[in-house]
């Protein structure tokens, strides 16, 4: 049944749409242990006829992306999400034999899709974790790992009921919800750092020479970190309004030209309401605005109010030139930036406060505004693969990050900054209220040689339970080291089934671009825990 009912939604709607079944374990789970008592059905038999649905949604692709959103991201994957585990709406731990057969399956065929996520509240037996860990181990980039006892948290802030935020979980990349009966859109990516571009040019856009934003002042006359930072938060708030106005414009568009009679027959309330599942017929109807690059936005900040501001070690004028000319001819500055300043993911309350900072005002730009549905815009930190675009319309960024490069994803430290281990980099986060998001993604990559023992996958266990237990959302893996990386670049042929985590999905390594690619290899090496 599930089966046609993703047919007749991904026929009707854009392929891309993360269209997927939730708690898919706990649905089977009562099926599965009725035709299990009754002798109708083997474990083995129960495993197959799973395989057989992975496969089904693997061999169904998303249509090619064209224009902007191909340059933004070339996958092909439909961002399909098989939620397992978690909790039940009565609070139980959700966990059964169904769920510990799909790691079975996700283990053994890894292929791209579907995608799929393990849910590890406090409840959740450790014995599942283990499993999971083993699997995370493989080396395809998932299963991603989610919060229960934060995100119910944060669907109960928005307004859920306690079942009904139980029951929600991750619809696509990071991005949470009440199945079933919400229809939870995201309106686009905020290039943060690119706000803070603007706002070091007085309201023009370097890269384009346009005006993109309003008059707050030159920095180069700014006598003070604050000042600094009153005109950041000022352009923040005008970009986001602007944002509000043409998303909620959007939004009439789909409601009137663009309505989803078949999805909005098997969404709550929309029958009842006699509304479609764009026009406010769902039980909740949420936006999200999804922000990205927190890491490099910190650590350009955290430059300029350490070097321009406390130490004067350098002027606003010899920062900014050095920038406008992509650090030509100034390597001294940049290597001073990139290694005498303290940057987010490290523990560092000189970053981690700024970070919390400008975390703090995301939420006050965004958090509550209505929109046209009868529901609320909300903050997520997901970037997908857009923070690889967004840094190829910038220039380049105080914190010594070149013209083009990647910026940082989601809540992850930028690339190469988190010197301190993964330890610290979740110290870091956790500083952060996840339950004031509807997300929050976190990449890390380890060296294979990590996780070769039992007892190393039983640490990464505890590494998850340890960010989980400080409050974090969400963290996934890459376990492949740089010389692998660079090898099936140069031998593609060698490496057809290598799958990475890009962003909330994994992604054969031979079809992505050299820009993804790139940003994938350029990320932080582990070595420890």
């Amino acid at each position: 049944m599930y089966w046609f009912v993703h047919l007749g939604t991904i026929t009707e709607l854009n392929g891309w749409d993360a269209m997927n079944p939730g708690h898919f374990d706990q649905h089977l789970a009562a099926f599965y242990e009725a035709e299990i008592a009754a002798g109708t059905l083997s474990r083995e038999q129960a495993k197959e006829l799973l395989c057989c649905f992975w496969i089904k949604v693997n061999n169904h692709t998303a249509p090619p992306k064209v224009g902007i959103t191909a340059r933004e991201s070339g996958t092909y994957n439909d961002f399909t999400n098989i939620n397992i585990g978690g909790i039940t709406g009565e609070g139980k731990d959700g966990v059964s034999d169904v769920s510990y057969i799909m790691l079975e399956v996700i283990e053994e065929l890894h292929i791209l899709q579907p995608g799929n996520s393990v849910h590890i509240s406090s409840k959740t037996p450790d014995r599942f974790l283990h499993a999971a860990c083993k699997v995370i181990r493989q080396g395809h980039g998932y299963p991603s790992v989610f919060n229960p006892d934060v995100y119910v948290t944060e669907l109960l802030r928005q307004g859920k009921s306690l079942e009904d935020a139980r029951e929600g979980g991750c619809s696509g990349c990071i991005e949470v919800g009440a199945f079933g009966k919400e229809a939870f859109l995201l309106t686009g990516y905020l290039n943060v750092p690119k706000v803070l571009e603007i706002t070091l040019n007085n309201g023009i856009d370097p890269v384009s020479g346009k005006r993109a934003g309003i008059d707050v002042g030159d920095p180069r006359e700014f006598t003070s970190y604050d000042q600094l930072y009153e005109a950041f938060t000022r352009q923040l708030n005008f970009i986001v309004d602007t944002k509000v106005r043409v998303s909620n414009y959007i939004d009439r568009m789909f409601a009137k030209y663009a309505p989803a009679p078949f999805l909005s027959v098997v969404i709550d309330d929309c029958i009842s309401k006699g509304k479609d599942y764009y026009d406010g017929g769902p039980r909740y109807n949420t936006n999200y605005i999804q922000c990205t690059g927190l890491g490099t936005t910190t650590d350009s900040l955290s430059v300029l109010k350490k070097h321009v501001f406390e130490e004067q070690k350098f002027s606003m004028d010899q920062i900014l030139d050095a920038v406008a000319k992509n650090f030509e001819g100034e390597e001294f500055l940049r290597q001073t930036v990139l290694n005498k300043t303290p940057f987010f993911g490290n523990n560092d309350e000189h970053a981690d406060d700024i970070a919390l900072q400008i975390y703090a005002d995301l939420l006050e730009a965004i958090d509550g505004k209505p929109n046209v549905r009868g529901g609320n815009f909300h903050l997520n930190m997901l970037s997908t693969t857009c923070h690889i675009y967004f840094g190829k319309v910038m220039g380049a960024t105080p914190n010594g990050r070149l013209a083009g490069k990647s910026i940082s994803d989601g809540t992850s430290p930028s690339h190469g900054a988190d010197t301190h281990g993964p330890s610290m980099v979740i110290q870091s986060l956790t500083k952060l209220d996840h339950t004031m998001s509807g997300g929050t993604l976190l990449n890390q990559r380890f060296l294979p040689s990590l996780l070769k023992r039992d007892e190393d996958i039983t640490k990464l266990g505890h590494l998850i339970r340890s960010y989980f237990t400080l409050g974090g959302h969400h963290i996934q893996f890459n376990i492949v080291d740089t010389a692998t990386l660079k090898a099936a670049q140069k031998c593609p042929e060698d490496y057809k089934d290598l799958l990475v985590r890009m962003a909330g999905y994994s992604d054969y390594f031979n079809d992505m671009n050299v820009d993804l690619q790139q940003e994938v290899i350029e990320r932080t090496e582990n070595e420890s825990f």
